[in-house]
């Protein structure tokens, strides 16, 4: 960060206080009989309100359990959510490609379509419907790439509602209650709770 102020701060120690109330959270693998692959990818439209720029996350999951997430901040102002919702649907589909072919190095063949859940129509009915939508040419690449995929039924797109939608945490701050729902679907356990 070059220029931290207070609220980078507050920020940080925020997520010191949970960490230092957290020491027993961790990732739990379980066996959920089946390998597929799916992903869960967000947006928040020009969120920051000090410079407008968007954060894209995604999670992926390998067999029900969650394998990687990511969260980034755009270095350029987007002038619609579709755009950058599919600014991040295209990144989330290039981690699935590279689970797949990970998966078949190693002998697990991925035969069905891999899901990618997403919260914004306008950003879904683009993947199924590549009609001219931007003139920016990075998206019309990634609108022919991501069509590729679909046709190809390699990957599929489908809606979520935003209450299910896993990669708001990544994206945009959340109630308590909407942050422990997720922590608990994404696999994050408290190891020490009594069971």
């Amino acid at each position: 960060m070059h220029n931290p102020n207070e609220d980078h701060m507050n920020a940080v120690m925020r997520i010191l206080r949970y960490l230092k109330s957290a020491p027993g959270k961790g990732l739990v693998f379980r066996k959920h009989g089946h390998l597929r692959t799916s992903g869960y990818t967000d947006a928040d439209w020009a969120g920051n309100i000090i410079d407008r720029r968007s954060t894209s996350g995604y999670f992926t999951f390998v067999g029900g359990n969650l394998v990687i997430w990511r969260s980034k901040k755009y270095n350029v102002v987007a002038r619609s959510s579709a755009k950058v919702e599919y600014r991040g649907m295209t990144q989330g589909v290039c981690e699935l490609l590279w689970l797949r072919s990970l998966l078949k190095s190693l002998g697990f063949k991925q035969e069905w379509s891999m899901p990618l859940h997403c919260d914004n129509t306008a950003a879904v009915e683009i993947a199924h419907n590549p009609v001219q939508y931007d003139r920016t040419k990075h998206v019309e690449i990634d609108r022919y790439f991501i069509k590729e995929k679909v046709d190809a039924r390699i990957i599929s797109f489908s809606f979520v509602h935003s209450e299910e939608q896993l990669a708001d945490i990544l994206t945009k701050a959340v109630s308590s209650k909407a942050f422990s729902d997720s922590l608990d679907k994404l696999g994050i356990q408290d190891l020490y709770a009594p069971t």
